[in-house]
């Protein structure tokens, strides 16, 4: 039985906050943790909220279902991968030079284990600052994307890309706004993130 199935069961299985229980008091830090624990224990305590999906028809209905829970059916979206364009066109979202964006759909670069954070590049942000993209983020992502820090991050980065290198090399961690007395958030931009993982491995 592979690890997402055995921590999250099936898509309409038990909420997030009987799943943050098994991690209650879990150190990210503890050698024990595989990395993919490891990666959603600090993405989901960084206010991240994570969808597990066993193949992209899940993938599908979970959009749809982030959609539905927004009200974003019929809006505008920042987009810039074509890859993506088909499951935009097929909720009639509006992708094409939007003035009012609602949310960014994107891929990433890698996942980021240690810091529970994503990296992107220009492929998928172009060169926008985070704190000029949308307010929500709905990023789709594999497990083979998951990597131990950010420094794995760029050797994976520069591997593929060996000629057409991308610029503007960021991450988001922050994915709800810090409490008043956290000054280790000060300068950073939270953003309502749902990152939907799809399994690949």
């Amino acid at each position: 039985m592979n690890f997402f199935k055995k921590i999250f069961g099936s898509s309409e299985a038990a909420s997030d906050e009987e799943h943050e229980s098994e991690y209650a008091g879990t150190s990210a830090q503890n050698s024990h943790l595989s990395l993919d624990e490891q990666f959603i224990f600090n993405f989901k305590k960084n206010g991240g909220k994570f969808l597990y999906c066993e193949n992209k028809a899940e993938v599908a209905e979970q959009f749809e279902n982030i959609l539905e829970e927004n009200d974003w059916f019929e809006s505008e979206v920042l987009c810039y991968e074509p890859a993506l364009f088909s499951l935009l066109e097929e909720n009639k979202l509006f992708y094409n030079a939007p003035s009012k964006p609602k949310f960014l759909l994107a891929s990433c670069e890698n996942l980021i284990a240690d810091e529970g954070s994503i990296l992107f590049s220009s492929k998928q942000i172009r060169q926008n600052k985070p704190n000029e993209l949308p307010a929500n983020i709905v990023i789709i992502a594999t497990t083979s994307q998951i990597l131990p820090m950010k420094s794995d991050g760029l050797s994976a980065i520069k591997r593929k890309y060996e000629r057409d290198y991308p610029t503007n090399i960021t991450t988001i961690k922050y994915f709800e706004k810090a409490k008043e007395e956290d000054f280790t958030q000060y300068g950073s931009v939270a953003k309502n993130l749902y990152l939907l993982l799809l399994e690949d491995l």
